[in-house]
């Protein structure tokens, strides 16, 4: 019988190839690019079910809470989330998350996903795990080949030792080789060949053999990593890696630390679409264009267009391409993007010098997620500010007090329950309260429906620093946001 397999999910990333949607706030595995679900929720689907355990998480402070929403929306209950005191690449990540499943469940296999990758067929992929199994439980280092269908140079690839079966069927063989991103004649030339796949990122082994492959080429890793482990903190639930033993462990992917070192490695193809979404040409390629090559998501209208991705994310925009040719038009509330799709992966580029000039939107969406929910400024003045403030079922803000700022909050959806300093009141739709400066409040949600306010800020200073927190559910610091 197969061993339980174990999802390792990755969600760490901030990636800026798909900005204007994807910010370092909010980056692209929690974003529903081609679904009613996120990148990351869609991941955690895919891997559960029969012959899956509860899957790892492996993320960074600011996302932990956005985790463990994500995942409650869709029912999955995480065996363990561990917190990166800071990104470090994919192997440190990869062997934490090791390091824990080799105490908690020693016996499992563990299946390596990023959480931002598109996989629309998972009872395929499923069956193609589960051909990857044996292998793995007889200590391969297991990987996952794409079969490619286009001369890309934006992925790596994977060298066979002999071409796959003519129907692709998903067995496994001995992997010869990585191959770095190509240029365009050598990917050419191995999509000809025959014998080379895309590299997925995605693995399978148990626990013990990939600590031993860390212990044969990393061992200094090995040694950081465990530490980082065996002192990290319990908090709230999430378990804080230790970031003095964390600080210096290597940047490193875990092809480059230990897979391309490495004796025992099987690769099993795989001839399902797959896409890692690693630009907005790829998500033009997986929104299905019609005959014409033309895209569109939300309100976007195309008027004699070609080959042409127009997403316009705001049900209040109305954005229209006319006469377009190979073009990607991205519109959010704050920024537009326009570029060439032959240009999309220079949108780093453009995040680069946005964030040099000291432009919000480079990093930040509009939309500021929360523990307890989300808020978005609707107008900003000099010394007043209109927010809308969403609150989740149970949910409840800190309790704080300003400096510099007075706040007036009006619900038009469901009902809070409002403390001002000793008072505490039930304010419902259409009901409004004052808080004035100084004065210790907390706003909560005791309803079973989200709750929605508005509240307009006045004051010399509206920084969301402007915290002096005395108890907090979520247990943030001083000065923390929110």
């Amino acid at each position: 019988m197969t061993k339980t397999i174990h999802p390792l999910l990755l969600c760490g990333g901030s990636g800026t190839r798909l900005w204007p949607l994807s910010r370092k706030s909010y980056p692209k595995q929690f974003t529903e690019l081609t679904g009613d679900t996120s990148l990351f929720q869609a991941a955690a689907l895919h891997l559960s079910g029969d012959g899956y355990g509860a899957p790892v998480v492996v993320t960074g402070g600011d996302f932990r809470f956005i985790v463990t929403e994500q995942l409650a929306g869709v029912e999955i209950a995480a065996q363990a989330t561990l917190i990166e005191p800071e990104g470090r690449n994919t192997a440190p990540a990869v062997l934490a998350g090791a390091l824990l499943l080799q105490r908690e469940a020693p016996d499992a296999l563990m299946l390596v996903a990023p959480s931002d990758h598109v996989i629309p067929d998972p009872a395929r992929f499923g069956a193609a795990v589960q051909a990857a199994a044996p292998a793995a439980e007889a200590g391969q280092l297991v990987t996952f080949g794409i079969r490619p269908d286009r001369p890309e140079t934006g992925y790596g690839w994977l060298e066979l030792s002999e071409a796959p079966q003519d129907d692709f069927a998903p067995v496994p063989q001995k992997l010869r080789r990585f191959v770095e991103k190509p240029d365009a004649a050598t990917a050419q030339a191995m999509l000809e060949g025959g014998r080379h796949l895309w590299n997925a990122g995605i693995f399978l082994f148990s626990p013990d053999t990939i600590v031993a492959a860390f212990e044969a080429y990393q061992p200094a890793m090995l040694e950081m990593v465990r530490r980082a482990l065996e002192a990290a903190e319990p908090d709230l639930g999430f378990t804080r890696l230790d970031p003095a033993a964390w600080t210096g462990i290597e940047d490193i992917s875990i092809d480059y630390a230990v897979m391309e070192k490495a004796g025992n490695l099987t690769v099993v193809p795989y001839a399902g679409a797959w896409s890692d979404l690693g630009g907005w040409e790829s998500v033009w390629r997986e929104s299905g264009p019609d005959a014409d090559g033309i895209a569109v998501s939300g309100p976007a209208t195309a008027i004699d267009c070609r080959n042409t991705l127009l997403r316009a994310e705001d049900d209040q925009q109305v954005l229209v391409g006319i006469g377009l040719d190979d073009i990607v038009a991205v519109a959010m509330p704050d920024a537009v993007l326009v570029a060439r799709k032959d240009r999309a992966q220079d949108v780093k580029t453009a995040v680069a010098v946005l964030k040099a000039e000291g432009a919000v939107q480079a990093e930040t969406l509009p939309r500021d997620y929360r523990p307890w929910g989300w808020f978005e400024s609707l107008v900003v003045g000099g010394r007043f500010q209109v927010k809308r403030i969403h609150v989740h079922p149970g949910a409840a803000l800190s309790l704080q007090s300003h400096h510099h700022r007075s706040e007036h909050w009006i619900v038009v959806e469901g009902t809070a329950r409002v403390t001002v300093d000793e008072t505490v009141t039930l304010v419902t739709e259409n009901q409004s309260v004052y808080i004035p400066l100084g004065a210790v409040h907390r706003m909560e949600n005791p309803g079973k429906v989200p709750m929605v306010l508005i509240e307009v800020q006045t004051g010399s200073y509206l920084g969301e620093d402007d915290i002096i927190r005395y108890e907090d559910v979520y247990a943030r610091g001083q000065g923390a946001k929110g």
